[in-house]
């Protein structure tokens, strides 16, 4: 029994609590992309630099209640200063359509148009934000770090194999669960969800009904703005924060939220969850876990690893490029809200 549960715990260590981890934040962000390509019918390039936006509001303020010695030990601060990277990030989108996007809706502009401005404005976003944070990482993880340590797990099940689990981890699997459920009964069971609802699906008809366009938009940005705040903060609070991670994060937002039909929230989590396993899979080094399934005494020669963890992102694009080349509608059909 032994021999069988140590593999078991082995993947459950490297792959499906990081897994689970890292699914939940690029659940989130997606949840943020289909939001907006939805509702606003377009792909928002920016969404990255908003999350990295969001988390940096909330590691100031971070910094500002650690300071004046406020903390919900052993919880992280960041929870607590969480409210305000929301609202920088509320405060930066709205802007932001007020600025830009607004002006190219009401000339009803191309995909593509919207596709070049939100690239414009992701380039100004993370200028701005280097130029306030810096460029460097910044841990602002203060809460105890394990809610689980694996000599503790060894202790208690007796196993060679150990199994940790990061206060951060579990924080972003719950906050995650609960904001997602929040999401999906405000989009069914209030009248506004259900006025974004049919925006998304025939504007004019919409318009006939008495829906007022400018307060959809605004309520689509207010939700995407916070999604985007703890998508961000929480993948800061479990990696670090660095500027540069958000932009690169882009791409796995992405191919999760197409691999799950771009426009469908429950495609977008499915699809964040989907990139995130193959990322973590893909770049585990299989070698420890082969040795307890073969014969005593054998382990394999090399790591038996498919891809060095450089190069995690190469299967994100994989995986996009897979998609659009056999299911270009995802697992759902796309744009519906």
């Amino acid at each position: 029994m032994e021999t069988l549960l140590n593999p078991l715990v082995l993947l459950a260590n490297f792959i499906l609590v990081p897994g689970l981890a890292y699914g939940s934040q690029l659940a989130l962000g997606a949840l943020g992309v289909t939001m907006v390509y939805a509702v606003l019918n377009f792909s928002n390039f920016s969404h990255g630099e908003i999350m990295s936006f969001g988390a940096m509001c909330t590691i100031l303020a971070t910094y500002w209640l650690q300071s004046i010695g406020l903390s919900i030990s052993p919880l992280p601060t960041a929870l607590l200063a969480l409210p305000f990277g929301i609202l920088g990030a509320i405060g930066l989108c709205l802007l932001l359509d007020r600025l830009v996007f607004r002006f190219y809706r009401h000339q009803r502009a191309s995909s593509v148009t919207y596709l070049i401005v939100s690239i414009g404005v992701m380039f100004v976003i993370g200028g701005v934000i280097r130029f306030i944070i810096g460029p460097d990482d910044r841990n602002f993880n203060d809460g105890d770090r394990f809610l689980l340590k694996a000599r503790a797990f060894k202790e208690i099940s007796g196993l060679s194999e150990g199994l940790a689990i990061k206060s951060s981890q579990a924080i972003t699997v719950i906050t995650a669960v609960i904001v997602v459920a929040a999401i999906f009964w405000f989009l069914n069971r209030t009248r506004t969800g259900k006025s974004m609802r049919a925006y998304a699906d025939n504007q004019d008809l919409a318009l006939l009904s008495g829906i007022s366009p400018d307060r959809v938009v605004s309520i689509t940005w207010v939700i995407t703005a916070g999604l985007a705040a703890i998508a961000g903060t929480l993948y800061g609070l479990d990696k670090s924060y660095k500027p540069l991670i958000y932009f690169h994060l882009l791409l796995p937002i992405f191919a999760a939220a197409i691999v799950g039909g771009i426009g469908q929230p429950l495609g977008a989590i499915l699809g964040g969850y989907i990139v995130a396993f193959s990322e973590v899979a893909a770049t585990y080094a299989f070698k420890k876990f082969l040795r307890y399934l073969g014969p005593e005494g054998w382990s394999p020669e090399d790591l038996v690893q498919l891809l060095s963890t450089e190069y995690k992102f190469a299967v994100s694009f994989l995986i996009l490029v897979l998609v659009l080349l056999i299911r270009p509608t995802g697992l759902f059909k796309g744009r519906v809200l």
